[in-house]
């Protein structure tokens, strides 16, 4: 679970957080320490030995049979030591030339070895930041260009006179403006969410509450795809520390995903509950579902089913927000029977 701080800011791990098997991470920099130690004591050794094989040999003409011996001791170590260093440092310069795919093999001593293993995780983690930046930045040019072709579309029809600059089509403009503008503002949430420094303003909420009034904000919305909404609040949940603003925007996003996926028509009932020291919000439709392969994927950035028309970001904000409180989120889903979304937050008192 991620740290959190209820004073203000979540103080939660940016986007170089620790992995599971990232431990050898831990010892690098001491590793590296002691291993140029070593190499000072040991070439400091060996030209001790050095003295002392001439110094020998010197005074006795015969030691000298062992001369050989010495000076391969003093050279086979060393190049044995010194290849896996120097391929390390050659895979290093072709990573600082943003070559991500470089990797070293495991050789050597255990120390070696083990530096190598860890250099080789910072390289592939490098490479999947690397994907994931240029990934984030084709999908969010794809939903940008949208609203901007209607845009100049709309307003070179109105320079050229097809269209008259009446309400009808500035309407129509100020409409793609706002889902630039919701975009815009979702991903700077997701962007402090991910840098740790998303400012949460926790006070004692009612949460059902909450959830009504979040999802009366669409009941218009629903009346007109004919979607029977209700909230299921007869438990006593009381008041809980969370900011109500945040997770009336994550209630939002679950209730606006769930009237998508029923544009015929359905159902959509939230029930607020007690479990255990978790207050639980349960968000269920009679929608289309999610295939089985997008589940996994669900609450990736700007990933959308066939038929979602949304941004891609909600479900990833959600995920966000709730696990900003210390809570969780899960989903689950069957193709043409509908989706439940299930939020758990921590049941803290003011």
């Amino acid at each position: 679970m991620s740290r959190r701080h209820w004073h203000g800011e979540w103080k939660g791990p940016g986007p170089w957080q620790m992995q599971p098997g990232g431990e050898a991470w831990r010892g690098f920099g001491r590793r590296i320490f002691f291993g140029l130690i070593f190499m000072f004591v040991f070439f400091g050794f060996a030209l001790w030995l050095l003295i002392r094989a001439i110094t020998s040999v010197v005074a006795s003409p015969s030691s000298f049979v062992f001369v050989p011996l010495i000076l391969f001791f003093l050279i086979a170590v060393p190049i044995r030591t010194w290849r896996p260093v120097r391929r390390l440092i050659s895979a290093a310069g072709r990573l600082a030339d943003g070559d991500y795919s470089a990797r070293v093999t495991p050789t050597g001593t255990s120390s070696s070895r083990r530096v190598m293993k860890s250099f080789n995780e910072m390289a592939r983690r490098l490479e999947d930041s690397d994907e994931q930046r240029r990934r984030l930045l084709a999908d969010l040019g794809h939903e940008l260009r949208t609203p901007l072709t209607v845009i100049r579309g709309e307003m070179e029809a109105i320079v050229d006179g097809v269209h008259d600059p009446d309400p009808e089509h500035m309407e129509l403009l100020l409409e793609e403006v706002a889902v630039m503008e919701r975009l815009l503002e979702d991903l700077r949430t997701l962007s402090m969410a991910e840098a740790g420094a998303l400012a949460l303003h926790p006070e004692p909420t009612d949460l059902v509450a909450l959830v009504t009034e979040a999802t009366e904000s669409h009941r218009r919305t629903a009346e007109a795809q004919a979607v029977a909404v209700a909230v299921d609040g007869a438990i006593d949940v009381g008041e809980v520390f969370v900011d109500p603003v945040r997770i009336r925007e994550v209630v939002s996003n679950l209730v606006v995903n769930s009237l998508r996926a029923m544009p015929d028509g359905g159902a959509l009932m939230l029930r607020v509950q007690l479990e255990a020291k978790e207050a639980v919000i349960r968000v269920t439709d009679t929608g289309i579902g999610i295939a089985a392969d997008d589940l996994e994927p669900v609450f990736e950035r700007f990933h959308k089913g066939s038929s979602s028309a949304g941004s891609g970001l909600g479900l990833t904000i959600s995920r966000d927000l709730v696990e900003a409180h210390g809570g969780s989120i899960s989903i689950s889903s069957d193709i043409g029977t509908g989706t439940t979304v299930e939020l758990r937050l921590p049941l803290r008192r003011a």
